[in-house]
């Protein structure tokens, strides 16, 4: 069977396989519409709906990145795989290794559920946290359009692939030299964006029996600062949101044994033991330093006890973080195609990328104790006596305090990471079979320096203790020289930690035609995948010596063999109805094999009316870090009540206003695969010629659900979960066992809506296209037992499950002239609830946070010889992000939220192309 017809067979079951990414660049177009990207594409649409983004729709709507690209497909999650969100320690599932890595979760069931491909072959995994495909190793500036199949468990790409497949299909066979530039700038400034790419290729693969071609892309993001943005403001509490952290700039100080306030005071008129205390609060001045504010007691009085907060100040951290950081991209791909025969083609493909992004968190908070020895000493410069408001104050003690150590600078790490593939193939026919082969190897390194802001534990506290570093410096006023070097002494700069993922693999299909049916030809396809997988994490310094130390706990190299084999039978039952039906067997040397069905049929009763659907089960292992990663100590970040033992011992401080609470975190070799049924259900019409649309309902149901049970988690369900709460002989808390578990299924489904239009008007050539998810339910427990909770509308702190999103356009060309219109939209959802969500809702809080509608408009001039201009404006009507009272500890963003929201406002793009001929 020729190369044709095997297109022609792929396309029917909807699927695209690798060997036809090699074809040229017309072939390559003949094919998009074979697998569903023009508006004559019913009598080709197949059993799976596959959606195709062309890079000339990635380039008018002001694209520069994978992760922006995924920003507009909307069966990808709403979650807090970008960027912005992944900048964070905290939170239900903050990956503290991603390192400004970017990552694909379709149908929000997480980037490990997404097969992320180039060219339909994998790619290794994220050096540092070595979960999923870094979608900044993708080079943008080679790609020739983007497929992602919305139908989960391929049984060709792998059944690991429970929210679907997004394939980026690269140019191949060019001949030509192209360069361009291109600038996107803000217009409230910060953020800017920069590309340089040059595309060279010689040689036609028909004619000289070779092709020889090379793409190299540079890209440059500035910097976006919270205080560039007036709606990045986390004190706002007229609309129920306050920052809920007593660790300021002017520190608040606290009680204890031994120390100035003792362990506890009291106010003139109360009784009430307090804990925490802080002179411009008793003065209402607190909001007199930058970024500080009186503590809104009653907007968290439910997650913070009020003994601990009345007298103090608080710190909008949240509004002081780096909304996106700085990231330098570089991506080559070379590669070389040779003509070996009439029906043998063997290619060589070299791709290799670095990355380096510059992660800043805020400063330091510290919390100076007796147990550290970082007190303040008696007859310090700055030693601070609160004698005037609290009558019981020791000023013959040290004093006690938490403090936000902005003079120690942001908390500043320099992630570089680089990725390299090497693959070499083989395609032909052999007779009536089709064949394809591949070798190739790839691996991921990240590499983690600190820059500023992380000090040495054992030094850090000697200088806190020497009395000479003020934790209270006033407006107008700023440390000392000796403070100053003091706190340089203190700190530490280098290489800090290193991880590493590699990926071999063997892969080849045979397909062709066996037999002649009645109502058609039965055609058949076989294949393999054979992996070799390895990822190792490792510190360059002994992590627990730097205080508050980023990163994940060191996990020596593991490797993993898996072998897969599948078969495919493309059946004609009648006229106009198919079946396929596919076995796919996955053998994990670590977990264990599995063999996974899948059945789809496609039936066209009319040229314009098709229907079709599949049914198919999923595997998905778990990856290196949840099965081994190493156990990391930290520190719950704010004030929690730990309501088992407040129950037990009522109005105890030591249970119902903790100071503070030590966790674990890490692996659990004990973790089950999470396994998945699922299927869709859809038709496709075309009424008129130029006019078509597509519904597809799906379903997802999935068990063993591997979740990252965090402390909060925990403390939320201690009744559920005794055994993770590990106390003291006195049954104070001594720490919280938090780590990875499979948690109770998830259950989820849906309809992808697509619709398509073209035509002439007066000589101008219009198109018009959307592409929207709809999703009805998106329900599960976080803990084996619950009830199943809906999420889909409601606020959740990994993901967001909107009710629908669609992304439309409508471009309009004449001649040497061209134009697009782009809009994008979120629906809106049920915001969190201040106070742990304790009901009445505050005054001025609304609990429902609004759309979000954006819209880009460019347009293209070819008229210049072999140069193509393109002025666009991305996010035309200066759209701010929605409102959201969400506490920041939770998800990245004060005020606002990225896993919605673009920040960076209304910016214009420029982009020059020249073509030499």
């Amino acid at each position: 069977m020729k190369l044709k017809k095997l297109a022609q067979l792929m396309a029917l079951i909807g699927v695209v396989s690798p060997a036809l990414a090699q074809e040229a660049a017309p072939q390559s177009l003949q094919r998009v519409e074979v697998t569903g990207s023009s508006i004559k594409r019913v009598a080709n649409e197949g059993a799976l709906p596959v959606q195709i983004i062309s890079y000339d729709q990635i380039e008018k709507q002001g694209i520069t990145s994978a992760e922006q690209l995924l920003s507009i497909i909307s069966s990808n999650g709403t979650g807090a795989d970008n960027m912005t969100s992944g900048n964070n320690v905290f939170g239900a599932d903050a990956d503290r290794v991603s390192g400004g890595a970017s990552f694909a979760s379709l149908r929000g069931l997480g980037p490990n559920s997404t097969l992320v491909l180039l060219n339909g072959r994998r790619i290794a995994t994220h050096g540092a946290s070595g979960k999923a495909v870094d979608l900044n190793s993708i080079p943008m500036g080679a790609i020739a359009r983007v497929e992602i199949l919305k139908d989960g468990a391929s049984a060709i790409y792998g059944t690991d692939a429970i929210g679907g497949v997004i394939n980026f299909i690269l140019k191949t066979n060019y001949n030509g030299l192209e360069v361009s530039g291109t600038t996107n700038s803000t217009q409230a400034g910060g953020g800017m964006q920069r590309r340089a790419s040059l595309l060279a290729g010689h040689g036609n693969l028909e004619e000289d029996r070779y092709n020889i071609m090379v793409s190299l892309t540079a890209d440059n993001d500035d910097k976006l600062s919270s205080n560039q943005r007036k709606f990045a403001n986390g004190f706002q509490p007229g609309r129920g949101l306050s920052p809920d952290t007593t660790g300021t700039p002017y520190a608040n100080q606290l009680t204890g044994a031994g120390t100035a306030l003792g362990t506890s005071f009291t106010v003139p008129g109360s009784t009430n033991q307090y804990l925490q205390a802080n002179p411009l609060s008793f003065q209402g001045k607190c909001d007199t330093v930058a970024g500080m504010s009186q503590y809104q007691t009653a907007l968290w009085s439910k997650v913070t006890s009020p003994l601990r907060s009345t007298y103090s100040c608080a710190y909008d951290y949240g509004g002081d973080y780096v909304i996106s950081f700085p990231v330098e991209r570089v991506n080559l791909l070379s590669r070389g195609t040779f003509k070996l025969a009439a029906d043998h083609t063997m290619f060589v493909e070299l791709l290799g990328s670095r990355t380096k992004a510059t992660a800043e968190f805020t400063p330091m908070q510290i919390q100076a104790t007796a147990a550290n020895g970082g007190l303040y000493p008696v007859g310090g410069a700055y030693y601070q006596d609160l004698s005037a408001y609290i009558s019981t104050f020791d000023k013959t003690k040290p004093i006690s305090y938490k403090w936000r150590a902005n003079d120690f600078g942001n908390r500043t790490q320099e992630n570089t990471t680089d990725n390299i593939r090497l693959l070499v193939g083989f395609e032909g026919t052999l007779g009536r079979w089709d064949y394809k082969a591949g070798v190739s190897h790839a691996e991921s390194k990240t590499n983690t320096k600190l820059t500023d802001g992380y000090a040495y534990t054992a030094a850090l506290f000697p200088a806190l203790a020497s009395g000479i570093i003020n934790p209270w410096v006033g407006p107008g006023q700023t440390q000392t020289d000796a403070a100053k070097a003091l706190i340089e002494s203190t700190k530490f700069r280098g290489d800090f930690q290193h991880g590493k993922t590699t990926l071999t693999g063997i892969d080849g299909s045979l397909s062709g035609e066996v037999m002649q049916l009645p109502a058609g030809p039965l055609s058949a396809a076989v294949g393999f995948d054979l992996r070799r997988e390895s990822y190792a994490f490792g510190q360059d310094i002994d992590a627990t010596t730097v205080y508050l130390s980023p990163g994940n706990a060191a996990l020596d190299k593991a490797s993993r063999n898996v072998k897969a084999v599948y078969a495919e039978l493309l059946v004609p039952i009648v006229k106009d109805l198919e079946m396929q039906l596919a076995l796919r067997r996955d053998d994990y040397s670590l977990v264990g094999a599995t063999t996974n069905p899948k059945v789809s049929f496609r039936y066209q009763p009319a040229s314009w009316l098709l229907f079709r659907g599949s049914a198919n089960k999923g595997f998905l292992a778990p990856s290196f870090t949840q099965l081994y990663s190493g156990q990391l100590y930290q520190e719950l970040s704010s004030g929690v009540i730990d309501t088992v033992g407040c129950a037990r011992h009522p109005g105890d401080p030591a249970f119902c206003a903790p100071a503070r609470l030590n966790y674990f975190s890490g692996g659990n070799p004990n973790l089950k695969p999470e396994t998945s049924k699922q299927g869709s259900l859809g038709m496709v019409i075309e009424p008129f010629k130029g006019y078509s649309a597509s519904l597809d309902y799906w379903a997802i149901n999935s068990k063993d659900r591997i979740l990252n049970r965090s402390a909060t988690i925990v403390l939320q369900n201690a009744a559920l979960l005794p055994q993770y709460i590990i106390r003291n002989p006195d049954d104070t808390i001594n720490y919280v066992q938090g780590g990875w578990i499979n948690a109770a299924g998830s259950r989820t489904r849906g309809a992808d809506l697509s619709l398509r239009g073209e035509g002439k008007v007066n000589g101008f050539k219009w198109n018009a296209t959307l592409d929207g998810t709809w999703t009805q339910s998106f329900k599960f427990a976080e803990i084996a037992g619950q009830e199943y909770k809906e999420y889909v509308g409601n606020f959740y702190t990994r993901d967001l499950y909107l009710r629908w999103k669609h992304n439309a356009t409508f471009s309009l060309s004449r001649g040497d002239w061209s134009g697009l219109l782009a809009q994008k939209y979120s629906s809106g959802y049920k915001d969190q609830v201040p106070n742990g969500g304790a009901l009445p809702y505050p005054v001025g809080f609304n609990p429902d946070v609004s759309s979000y509608t954006t819209y880009s408009l460019s347009g293209t001039y070819t008229g210049f010889k072999n140069t193509t201009i393109t002025v666009g404006i991305q996010n035309l009507f200066d759209r701010d992000p929605p409102f959201t009272a969400h506490n920041v500890d939770d998800v990245v963003g004060a005020g606002w939220d990225p896993r919605v929201a673009d920040p960076r406002g209304r910016a214009l793009s420029f982009q020059v192309k020249y073509k030499f001929l």
